[in-house]
């Protein structure tokens, strides 16, 4: 068996991983992996050997290690037709293991192969099996095999209500693709596949509903700190994109340190780099109010054009400092991978950024609610004149708010490394759809900001399909424009004299 791995033959080849399955020898497992990764090495005399993934050798046909590699020996070449060879393989050895998740995995390879050779081992299996989810994977694996060879309507039949039940694309596939079918036959898998299709419309709808709404939350961390300061203080903030740059390369300065010092702790690394992004973003946010902002009140125009000017200078401050390509911020262990919930796949990172979102509008809402400062801010947002006639310092009101609005951009700045490029045109990117999210919400409504992120988030998504990128966002620029023509003040007004007046 082993010899036919020494030929330069594909169909030999293949045939050697035939030979080796239905061997049952204890090594087969181990020399099948090593040919699919590219370590099984043959001699010109016919000995195979495999070379460990430490750099020794072993014999193949013996499990005796070698001192060196056979003379003349090369690693033996794999096509596409060997590797479903050895996909199937691999799956008929496993069908039988003691672990649930490795049966599982076996009946996904056999599924995938449709290899009728592994056929007798798998009735075998499901003829042992008593977990139902492993049997279930069985049954649908022995009908994609007997779907794919064909055969009469009394097995054809059965076996396409099996895997119709499973209704992914891969089941639409192997129903669009039956050899030679029989009327009946014929029927039964077009109408498979019209139930196949809308249970697919249907996932993808809320998948599309998913994918809104994780845009909306991150919409919702890079606009939610421009509606405190925007609400409070009616300054138009330019630089506010560059604010979240800064928590973004504070997370990236964070992760060197941890990667230099402390690899190992390297999964904790964003517990870390929040308060500092807050922090440094927020002590940013104060010296740009005291320095710049707090002698243009009541000139909007003015701030607007001080604000673009600073955001241009910190951009190229940090492309001086860290140059102008992306830097790299990796995923904590936690954050990283996916997993499939019905027909739904999701990904650890946006999952965490939706409640992330969540948690820090609750926070600010608490803040707002039930501090002092939360107090003053809402009175200077209702009523400037009033709340300064009642003995509230507007102008450390105007600097605090700033900062806390600065700092939450910071941590947007954590969250949004986690998802995209870290670069000094990060904000760029969100500046824009942060202020349509204020504005639609209703300027200095968290309320209204966590609605309007969250509604211009799944508009967005669920346009993309059918006007694409593009054309779907200047719908949604158009709509807001519109509704704006309707409603000024945003979905959530707030009230106060000053405010309607």
């Amino acid at each position: 068996m082993l010899a036919r791995f020494a030929s330069t033959n594909y169909d030999d080849i293949a045939a050697g991983v035939d030979g080796v399955a239905a061997s049952g020898d204890a090594r087969a497992p181990a020399v099948l992996e090593a040919l699919a990764a590219g370590r099984l090495i043959a001699a010109p005399g016919g000995t195979v050997a495999i070379k460990t993934e430490a750099g020794g050798f072993v014999d193949a046909a013996t499990g005796a290690a070698l001192t060196e590699a056979p003379a003349g020996g090369k690693p033996i070449r794999v096509n596409n037709r060997v590797r479903r060879a050895i996909d199937a393989a691999m799956g008929s050895l496993t069908l039988l293991a003691p672990d649930p998740a490795k049966r599982l995995d076996a009946a996904a390879a056999v599924f995938k192969s449709r290899d009728d050779k592994a056929l007798p081992a798998l009735e075998a299996a499901l003829a042992r099996e008593t977990d139902p989810a492993v049997k279930q994977a069985f049954l649908e694996a022995r009908a994609a095999i007997i779907l794919a060879k064909g055969g009469s309507d009394d097995a054809m039949l059965p076996a396409i209500d099996t895997v119709a039940a499973r209704g992914d694309q891969e089941v639409r596939a192997l129903l669009s693709g039956i050899p030679s079918p029989s009327p009946a036959v014929a029927a039964a898998a077009e109408a498979a596949i019209g139930r196949i299709d809308t249970r697919l419309a249907i996932w993808n709808g809320v998948q599309s509903l998913y994918y809104g709404l994780s845009l909306g939350s991150v919409l919702l961390i890079a606009a939610i700190g421009l509606a405190i300061t925007f609400g409070v203080m009616g300054v138009i903030n330019m630089a506010h994109g560059e604010i979240v740059m800064l928590g973004a390369y504070t997370t990236f300065l964070v992760q060197e340190a941890f990667r230099s010092y402390a690899p190992n702790l390297f999964d904790y690394s964003l517990a870390v780099a929040l308060p500092l992004a807050f922090l440094v973003a927020a002590l940013a946010g104060v010296a740009i109010e005291r320095g710049i902002i707090r002698f243009l009140y009541g000139r909007p125009l003015e701030t607007l054009l001080a604000t673009f000017g600073l955001s241009l200078i910190l951009q190229q401050a940090v492309r001086t400092a860290f140059g102008p390509s992306n830097r790299e911020v990796g995923n904590p262990a936690w954050m990283s991978g996916a997993f499939d919930l019905g027909g739904l796949t999701l990904t650890w990172n946006r999952l965490w950024i939706v409640v992330f979102a969540l948690l820090v509008f609750a926070a600010l809402m608490l803040v707002l609610r039930y501090t002092a400062l939360g107090l003053q801010m809402r009175a200077v947002t209702q009523n400037r004149r009033m709340a300064a006639a009642m003995g509230i310092r507007t102008s450390r009101v105007d600097m605090l708010t700033f900062g806390i609005g600065s700092g939450v951009a910071g941590i947007a700045g954590v969250a949004l490394s986690q998802i995209d490029n870290v670069s000094p045109n990060l904000g760029q990117g969100y500046i824009i759809d942060s202020f349509m999210v204020v504005v639609f919400g209703g300027v200095g409504n968290l309320w209204g900001t966590l609605v309007g992120a969250l509604t211009l988030g799944v508009a967005n998504k669920l346009l993309e399909p059918w006007a694409g990128a593009v054309l779907g966002k200047i719908a949604i620029l158009v709509g807001i424009i519109l509704f704006i023509q309707r409603k000024p003040r945003g979905l959530f007004p707030l009230k106060g004299r000053a405010v309607e007046s």
